[in-house]
């Protein structure tokens, strides 16, 4: 497994094969000396084969979208709309992208997030709790004119959520020209995952200029799951919710829910895979030759917010293994129950033998 600074100087012989050592060590602003020690361990390893620096590279995967501070309020008893409710309050890493990325690198994978921070307090907290959980946080931009994302929740007794309000103004700086400095990482990437914070401009030239690479698509909100809808002949697999599938779709709670009709919308449209998250209901999956529901096991739920990230996190990298489909949701289910028994949006629990375990 290589190092932080060893897949930095992989991503520069990347972009440049014939890169000498210095000009490496000029980017990366440390020794030459150190570079070619890294570089001596690279190929020691076969990692690097030959003078061009032929890169035998493992596959990763590209996480695009939102990054934020999550912060949770739970009332003791009954909510009571209009009123002060005595309860719990939690604050914790969240974001749709961050959390499928930490739920990736939980399970063992080689994850990439593309976000944008503050540069303030959250802000370095947030990269910190990124880099220990194992994701690489190099890509993150810090803004140094828009504050941290902040989303703040009031969820009920059962844990579903009730009412959120975002502050995610960052984002609007990981516009198109940004996401083109990540060109070489978004192409290279073996799967990218990309959630609908990402601003219009960004989401239709993600969509437009990695035609090659499987896109996996999270669609966050009824707001902003119609951002998607322009793009839908290039996205691969889209996760939703039924809300959001419904606001995409034209659907609407005065007229019936058919669910094989809103599947066939959605691959009329190009979408190879749709899985609509129904919360203690399971998932509706299809596919062009596959459809139904899969039910989750009996689950005490404290806060379900993070539970389709997971779901999402855990059906990426079961398509990268190349799990057949049942196995590949079963698999996605159960990341997803050990999370919403979790306070935060993502639970460090959440380990390839605990998921496994929890398949049972």
């Amino acid at each position: 497994m290589a190092s932080q600074r060893e897949r930095q100087i992989l991503d520069l012989i990347l972009d440049d094969p014939m890169i000498s050592q210095q000009s490496i060590a000029d980017r990366l602003e440390i020794s030459r000396s150190a570079v070619a020690g890294h570089i001596m361990r690279l190929t020691n390893r076969g990692v690097i084969k030959g003078r061009a620096y032929v890169v035998e590279r493992e596959p990763f995967i590209a996480v695009v979208g939102g990054v934020n501070v999550d912060v949770h309020g739970r009332p003791a008893r009954s909510l009571k709309l209009h009123d002060s409710n005595p309860g719990t309050v939690t604050t914790s890493a969240g974001g749709v992208a961050r959390n499928v990325a930490e739920n990736l690198a939980r399970l063992g994978a080689d994850v990439r997030l593309i976000s944008a921070v503050g540069d303030d307090h959250h802000g370095r907290l947030l990269l910190e709790h990124g880099r220990a959980t194992g994701i690489d946080m190099q890509h993150v931009l810090i803004s140094a004119s828009n504050p941290t994302s902040t989303y703040m929740s009031i969820v009920d007794r059962r844990g579903d959520m009730h009412v959120a309000i975002n502050d995610m103004a960052v984002m609007d700086e990981l516009n198109a020209s940004a996401l083109q400095n990540h060109e070489s990482i978004l192409r290279q990437a073996v799967l990218v995952v990309a959630d609908t914070n990402l601003p219009d401009d960004a989401l239709a030239w993600l969509c437009e200029s990695i035609d090659d690479t499987p896109l996996f698509v999270d669609t966050v909100s009824t707001v902003k799951a119609r951002r998607i809808e322009p793009h839908l002949d290039t996205v691969h697999t889209l996760k939703c919710n039924q809300a959001e599938a419904e606001a995409l779709s034209g659907y609407t709670t005065r007229t019936k829910f058919d669910r094989t009709e809103l599947a066939d919308w959605f691959h009329a449209r190009g979408v190879e895979r749709l899985f609509v998250t129904l919360g203690n209901r399971g998932v509706f999956y299809s596919t062009p030759g596959d459809a139904g529901i899969e039910k989750p096991h009996q689950t005490v739920a404290r806060n379900t917010g993070g539970a389709g990230d997971a779901f999402l996190a855990g059906v990426a990298l079961a398509w990268i293994e190349d799990r057949p489909l049942k196995s590949a949701i079963r698999f996605a289910l159960a990341a997803a129950e050990l999370t919403v028994a979790e306070d935060s949006a993502s639970s460090g629990r959440i380990t390839r033998a605990a998921v496994e375990r929890a398949m049972v």
